[in-house]
This record gives structure tokens, C-alpha cells and sequence, in this order.
């Protein structure tokens, strides 16, 4: 829902149509809520017969999207892509996280450049922190360069391929998300039934940062870009207090009402993760939200402290 810091998007300048691809996943759903109940249309782009006026197919891979197929919409909002932790990384699924993510920003974003005055005029791209690789403790905002390894391969061909949107003039901004705190679903999901247990603890070191959001402030970060005309390009869509794994195991403990003394040594996560351990468990980034704050934006969680204790609650607001 629309707050203080967040302008209703039935305002004159804001969108009043928004199609939505990976619509069905964590923040997909949350988001669609949020704007539904703020009277925005929302329509859904999927890979089957269309349900629906609200509901676009396409069928990426197999068919161009067809650019009148977007005219009446504002803007979208693309989260689209194969699970990085869904699978193990063998090389062909490498090759399908790659093109899950680059195939499908291409197709949006060619369909959009075809689709004219009545087409979209905003686009907020999925992207994530692995485009900066392992910094360390090296602090790191939008401007900082692209690091190494395979995900932050990923990321630079994943937000290159909106080019042809940005070529035609079209405001992309890229979502780059970290770890995304909620309730249920995602990897806290997971975490959160060992953590009751007694059975958490921190991965390798702990030294890696880890860095976080709330799923209530990565809606109202998608949400404040919809509707923040200066904001384009690469956005940190993380909490502006980034905290190592070793910080975060604690607060889960904290949160949990239980102690976290676990220790999952890296040679065991290498034998369970393969590769994905020395990408995205074993490193991190001290990422910092520095595009949102300096355009005005107001965290709701603003530590994780916070973060943990709405994704603890029994009764949620939202």
C-alpha cells in the first residue's frame, strides 16, 4: 500500500497499467498485490494460453512478444528468471540461468522499443549484487565497476540486454536485489525452521557480507522507481546497513529465541553447493543502497534487526 514516502501510483504522472513478468515468484506476488490494492491494472505476462484480459502469453525462446501486445501498458516490472539456487550448477544449467535472464530482457526490451506512444515508458529490469563479485569489506555503490566469477557475468549481459529499450528512450532502471527477507518463501524460508531448531549457524568464515532487504522495502523500492522519473540505471536494492554472514547468523539466533552455534565448514559447502559455494555463499558483498537515499527513499526496515523481527511476526501488516 501507497505511504508517505511512497506516491499512490493513481497520481497524474504515475503509472495506472504495469505488466509483470516472473509474476508467480516471491516478489512477483507480493508486488502484484501491493499494486493491485493501490487500484493499478496489473497484467502478468506467462508461458501459456492467456487466463484472461489481465494475462499476456509469451513465449520466450520460442516467439518474439509482439509489440501491440504491451500498448496500453505503462510499464514493466521484470523479475524473470531460472532460480540461481534451484539446482546444481552443471554447465547446461549455467546456460539456463544465463539465457533465462538474457533472452527474456531482450525480448521485453525489443518489444517495448516496437511498441510505440502507447507502449511502456518505464522499465525496472531485475538484476542482482553478484554483478560486483566478491568485494570483501570494500564498500560498494551503483557506480562501482563489475567484479569477477560467473554471476557477475550474469548480471553485465543481463542488464546489457535491455539495451534496445534504453536505445528507444525508455527510463530502465536495473533492480540490483540481495538477499530478500520474508516470512515464508525464498532462502529465509528455508533457514528460518533450523534456525527454530537450534540448528543454524554461520557458512565458511562469516566474514562475507550478506547483503539484505525486507520483501515490504524491495516492493517500495520497485514502486518508488515506477514513480521517480530521475531514477534510472542501476539501483542497490539492499538495506542501507549491510552486515557479514557471522551478523546475520546471530540475528537469526536473536530472532529465533535460539542460540546459533553451528558452523558449516566451506569444504563441506563445496561438496553440497559445488560452485555456486565459492559464488554466492562463500563471498559477498558490501553493498549499499546509495541511488535509493540520495533520490529521498525511506527504508521501513532500516536495520536487520527490524528486517528479522516483521519476517518473525506472527501476524504480519502485509
Amino acid at each position: 500500500m501507497p505511504d508517505g514516502n511512497i506516491p499512490s501510483m493513481t497520481t497524474p504522472a504515475g503509472p495506472r497499467a504495469v505488466a509483470i513478468t516472473g509474476a508467480s515468484g516471491l516478489i512477483g506476488t507480493a508486488l502484484t498485490k501491493d499494486l493491485r490494492d493501490d487500484g493499478v491494472r496489473v497484467v502478468h505476462l506467462v508461458r501459456r494460453a492467456a487466463a484472461g484480459p489481465d494475462e499476456i502469453e509469451w513465449r520466450p525462446g520460442i516467439d518474439a512478444l509482439d509489440p501491440a501486445a504491451l500498448s496500453g501498458i505503462d510499464a514493466v516490472v521484470h523479475l524473470a528468471g531460472a532460480g540461481i539456487q534451484d539446482k546444481r550448477w552443471t554447465d547446461e544449467y549455467k546456460r539456463t540461468l544465463l539465457e533465462s535472464r538474457v533472452d527474456t530482457t531482450r525480448a521485453i526490451a525489443e518489444a517495448i522499443a516496437g511498441s510505440g506512444p502507447d507502449g511502456p515508458r518505464i522499465l525496472v529490469s531485475g538484476s542482482a549484487v553478484g554483478y560486483y563479485g566478491d568485494t570483501g569489506e570494500r564498500t560498494v555503490a551503483e557506480t562501482a565497476p563489475s567484479g569477477e566469477g560467473y554471476l557477475a557475468l550474469i548480471c553485465r549481459e543481463w542488464e546489457a540486454a535491455a539495451s534496445p529499450a534504453i536505445a528507444a528512450g525508455v527510463r530502465v532502471v536495473f533492480l540490483r536485489t540481495g538477499l530478500v527477507l520474508s516470512r515464508s518463501g525464498g532462502l529465509l524460508g528455508k533457514l528460518k525452521p533450523l534456525f527454530k531448531l537450534g540448528l543454524g549457524g554461520r557458512l565458511g568464515s562469516g566474514r562475507q557480507y550478506q547483503p539484505w532487504i525486507s520483501l515490504v522495502d524491495e516492493v517500495r523500492a520497485i514502486r518508488f522507481a515506477l514513480v521517480t522519473d530521475a531514477l534510472s540505471g542501476p539501483v542497490n536494492a539492499t538495506g542501507p546497513t549491510p552486515v557479514t554472514n557471522r551478523e546475520l547468523t546471530r540475528e537469526l539466533g536473536r530472532a529465533a529465541h535460539r542460540p546459533a552455534l553451528a558452523i558449516v565448514p566451506a569444504p563441506a559447502l563445496r561438496i553440497a553447493l559445488g560452485e555456486f559455494a565459492d559464488e554466492g555463499v562463500l563471498v559477498g558483498q558490501r553493498a549499499v543502497p546509495a541511488a535509493l537515499l540520495s533520490h529521498g527513499f525511506v527504508f521501513e526496515h532500516a536495520t536487520l534487526g527490524e528486517a528479522l523481527t516483521w519476517a518473525f511476526a506472527k501476524d504480519q501488516p502485509r
